[in-house]
């Protein structure tokens, strides 16, 4: 998040135009999963997510999702997460591709292992 968004410089986005977005990406969710018995993203087995988020990537997504599994040690459990909360990023723009941005803040929100 960008400094100005959260200081309330700028003129962040209203409730109303977050809500707005946040219907659309649903509805882009729902057409996308017409006819699966799947009602979000975050429902999508390994199946959904090849077709629906691996394939729907730019080469420089594809390039980050590579280094962040080998840097980051990523399990398969993690990278799947990954790319449906990557997906739904993309969504929210809207934008039918994940883009290497989409990609980098779904990586940034993943949960740090202490210890």
């Amino acid at each position: 998040m960008e400094y100005e968004k959260l200081a309330g410089e700028g003129g962040g986005e209203t409730s109303e135009i977050v809500r707005e977005r946040v219907e659309d990406a649903r509805r882009r969710q729902l057409a996308r999963l017409q006819g699966t018995g799947l009602m979000s993203n975050a429902e999508m087995s390994a199946t959904e997510v090849r077709l629906h988020c691996q394939a729907q990537m730019d080469e420089q997504a594809q390039s980050l999702l590579r280094l962040a599994m080998a840097q980051l040690s990523l399990s398969a459990r993690a990278f799947h997460r990954i790319l449906k909360l990557a997906r739904t990023i993309a969504d929210m723009e809207p934008s039918d591709i994940i883009h290497s941005h989409h990609l980098a803040e779904a990586v940034q929100y993943r949960q740090r292992v202490s210890g």
